[in-house]
């Protein structure tokens, strides 16, 4: 497969460009410290306007920092990103919405509370925020179980009250950081398949985590593959696939050649990831 050279070039899925990072590096710790990490190393790519792009790598490679630093969650300490015309400076709540691993649900509120609650964080007005959290959990199939409590509903339920919440809030931009990593795999694709269908009926632009290949290329529209720490960008790949994606995809030759060519791109990279952390004291 060919090397990627201009990895800044916006993917051939739409016009706009509605997130840049220009030479990004980030440092954690300062320059006394013995502890310092650099995890990442002067990182460039454009996603365009309703594309899904997907960052894989190593465990430790840098993948949820850029996630962070293109959300205003983390300052970087060199580059800088840009949100469409706008320079993150600090979190952007009306522009960006996150969903993690880690479920963020009160247990003490209703799944439809949990949604609503998020709403009013961002400052919608009451009188609208019942209807688009159920709006919100309707889409993705939850509003049967809005009054359930989040220890009633099974895992896979929880993500995507997850997603709903962020989904409510209405925002061009979802960050998504390996989501549906606590899953099991076949729940796990089966929201993938469910997220691919949102894709084509709301064109978000989505920024995705994962370690899981075969979800990266079932989901993204390009896949980036970062090596070991300090995270660069080694490969840029475009799937080729439009939205939604037929769950026989999964079958065909193609997918099992791209998931086996990003395996043998990331393999030495996780060696490297392996070895170096072994070789910590």
């Amino acid at each position: 497969m060919q090397q990627t050279s201009a990895i800044t070039q916006n993917a051939n899925v739409g016009g706009d460009i509605a997130i840049h990072a220009g030479n990004v590096t980030h440092i954690f710790g300062t320059d006394n410290d013995a502890q310092q990490v650099t995890a990442l190393d002067d990182v460039s790519i454009d996603v365009s306007k309703g594309e899904l792009l997907c960052l894989i790598g190593p465990s430790g490679c840098g993948k949820s920092t850029l996630l962070n630093i293109m959300g205003g969650l983390i300052e970087p300490t060199r580059g800088d990103v840009q949100l469409g015309a706008a320079k993150v400076s600090g979190p952007m709540p009306h522009d960006v919405a996150f969903v993690f691993q880690e479920s963020a649900l009160f247990p003490w509120s209703t799944v439809v509370d949990n949604v609503i609650v998020a709403l009013e964080f961002q400052g919608v007005p009451k009188e609208e925020r019942s209807a688009r959290a159920w709006s919100a959990l309707e889409s993705v199939d939850l509003a049967d179980f809005g009054n359930h409590y989040p220890g009633q509903i099974s895992g896979g339920m929880k993500q995507r009250a997850q997603l709903a919440r962020a989904l409510s809030l209405e925002t061009e931009i979802l960050l998504m950081d390996e989501p549906f990593g606590a899953l099991d795999e076949q729940t796990r694709m089966i929201l993938g398949e469910d997220l691919s269908v949102m894709l084509s009926k709301t064109d978000k632009t989505i920024v995705f985590v994962t370690h899981s290949l075969a979800e990266a290329v079932f989901l993204a529209d390009r896949v980036a593959v970062m090596s070991a720490r300090p995270g660069k960008f080694k490969e840029v790949i475009e799937v080729g696939e439009g939205h939604p994606r037929d769950p026989d995809f999964m079958l065909s030759e193609k997918f099992g050649k791209m998931r086996n060519d990003l395996y043998g791109m990331l393999h030495d990279e996780i060696r490297k990831a392996v070895d170096g952390e072994s070789a910590q004291p």
